[in-house]
């Protein structure tokens, strides 16, 4: 079953030609990932998933992002719902400058909960599915920013959980962790499937091969390729793509 599937995205900044023609369907509860070199699109695409181009002055979208097959680009989707649906991981880990609970709760919070007890019992589900209780259980009150890198990641990805998201975008989330902590993170990821669809942009090709389920290669602003992973890089039926998987591009 499809999550999302995109018609005809056309996506401008001011003159700009940014996204061309992009058509794509994104499996519900898999791993898509999206590679290709730096500047061809894969972070702005993924951004226009959730809306958050809207905040970039003089961008323009054409074509339609069906979301359970309702176009969430329509005059009357409420965005601050989307983005609940939608939630999002950046590429560098973005605390809140305050405690380990708060910034589960903060989420929530604005969501109208309220209840001491009921946040108790997000904030420990969302850092158990973020796979960090254990590391942070005794620290809930402490400071947020006193964490490691791979850890302050996991708490982002258990905000992003609180306030129980369908979709999960992730922007090269372990572009700035140890090997360790990126080892912990993809761990997670082929976990929150069953229960999320995730979409991952990546310049580590062993991690869209260790793990996602789809993979799509993007070019100068299209979307030249997407198969299942093991086939893309097995056997990619585009010449761009085979020179870019295997090091011979540019």
């Amino acid at each position: 079953m499809n999550k999302f599937e995109i018609n005809n995205l056309d996506l401008y900044y001011d003159d700009f030609h940014a996204l061309k023609n992009i058509n794509m369907e994104i499996q519900a509860n898999a791993v898509t990932a999206f590679i290709g070199p730096s500047g061809c699109g894969k972070s702005t695409f993924l951004r226009s998933l959730n809306r958050m181009n809207d905040l970039v002055a003089g961008c323009r979208i054409t074509g339609q992002v069906l979301m359970d097959g309702t176009d969430i680009y329509t005059p009357d989707t409420d965005v601050n719902i989307l983005r609940k649906n939608v939630g999002m991981v950046f590429q560098k880990p973005n605390p809140f400058p305050m405690s380990v609970y708060n910034n589960i709760a903060y989420g929530p919070r604005t969501h109208g909960i309220t209840k001491k007890s009921r946040l108790d019992e997000i904030v420990e589900k969302s850092l158990r599915d973020a796979a960090i209780w254990d590391e942070v259980k005794d620290r809930l009150h402490s400071s947020a920013l006193g964490l490691s890198g791979g850890q302050q990641q996991r708490l982002c990805i258990a905000r992003a959980l609180a306030v129980k998201p369908q979709v999960l975008l992730m922007d090269e989330p372990t572009s700035a962790l140890d090997p360790i902590s990126t080892a912990k993170v993809e761990d997670l990821v082929m976990e929150l499937k069953k229960d999320y669809t995730i979409i991952m942009v990546t310049h580590n090709m062993q991690q869209a091969l260790r793990a996602s389920d789809d993979t799509a290669f993007f070019l100068l602003g299209e979307m030249v390729e997407k198969a299942p992973t093991q086939q893309l890089f097995s056997n990619p039926q585009d010449k761009r793509c085979e020179e870019y998987i295997t090091g011979r591009f540019g």
